[in-house]
């Protein structure tokens, strides 16, 4: 019999924004192999920024620093792809089956990212 591979998800209140601060909030779903990935992107691009630091100090070409600094925005653009697409997959699809209202709440919520983001 083959064994069912299981996904342990962090369950919170990422969606109820009425139980809690905004400081508060938490992801609704959280797939730990996702988590690890993110965290060593930004732990990558930690040291991108490290880099971009010490080519400024040391006044390196122009045109060097700016590959890096466009190569750390893409690094970040794909981090936040991800944070989207769990976003929509756990947090924002549990508001939209909660109801109208949370639904409404999410819809503003992710009009607002998408206008941040398209900035």
């Amino acid at each position: 019999m083959a064994k069912r591979l299981q996904v342990e998800m962090a369950h919170c209140g990422c969606a109820s924004p009425d139980d809690a601060s905004d400081a508060e909030r938490r992801a609704t779903a959280v797939d730990p192999e996702i988590k690890k990935r993110n965290l060593a992107r930004l732990r990558r691009i930690e040291g991108q920024v490290r880099g971009l630091q010490k080519m400024v100090e040391e006044e390196r070409w122009c045109t060097d620093v700016l590959t890096q600094v466009a190569s750390v925005q893409e690094a970040l653009r794909s981090v936040s792809r991800e944070l989207m697409r769990n976003h929509l997959k756990h947090c924002a699809s549990a508001a939209v089956q909660q109801g109208p209202e949370e639904a409404d709440t999410v819809y503003d919520e992710l009009v607002e990212l998408l206008f941040k983001y398209a900035r």
